[in-house]
């Protein structure tokens, strides 16, 4: 077993930043139709604009090791960074995701991402790898565009509603 493979099955069984906590801005649920593969993902932003800082990603989620291990990776080289960073971030692993073996990536981007560039080659899996990023950008979209104080009154009405 290689470096990188190893890599994904410690973030698989041990996965970053896991459980879902508040506050949060907004959250999101994706699920890859293909494999059946599911994220909740939780994201917390500070500030306004590219300068804002993501603050928190929390997740509950099921799926193959690709999947979990991605997301938990994920959160390790976004929590702490600008949304610009995060979404420079997203876009580098992204672009490496969909080469088709053509990109190693380059781990000054995106860090240990790189250990999916292997995954490249096969599309069904390149879904499995790009489900907590999608779910990430989602959410982190929708926290940008709410008003201040909009989150909290959110997280207020969920629990209001049991959930």
């Amino acid at each position: 077993m290689d470096l990188y493979q190893e890599l994904i099955l410690e973030h698989s069984k041990r996965p970053h930043h896991a459980g879902l906590r508040e506050p949060f801005g907004a959250q999101v649920h994706h699920v890859n139709p293909t494999c059946g593969d599911e994220v909740t993902l939780r994201v917390a932003v500070e500030g306004s604009g590219p300068d804002a800082v993501v603050t928190d990603v929390s997740y509950d989620a099921l799926g193959c090791s690709i999947s979990m291990a991605s997301t938990s990776v994920l959160t390790d080289e976004v929590i702490g960074h600008t949304v610009a960073e995060a979404l420079a971030t997203h876009e580098a692993m992204r672009t490496m995701l969909t080469s088709k073996g053509q990109l190693a990536g380059d781990e000054d981007e995106i860090g240990d991402g790189v250990a999916f560039a292997g995954v490249s080659k096969y599309p069904a899996r390149v879904k499995c790898a790009l489900l907590g990023w999608m779910a990430f950008t989602d959410a982190l979209n929708q926290a940008m565009n709410q008003p201040m104080g909009q989150q909290d009154l959110d997280t207020r009405q969920m629990k209001e509603a049991g959930r």
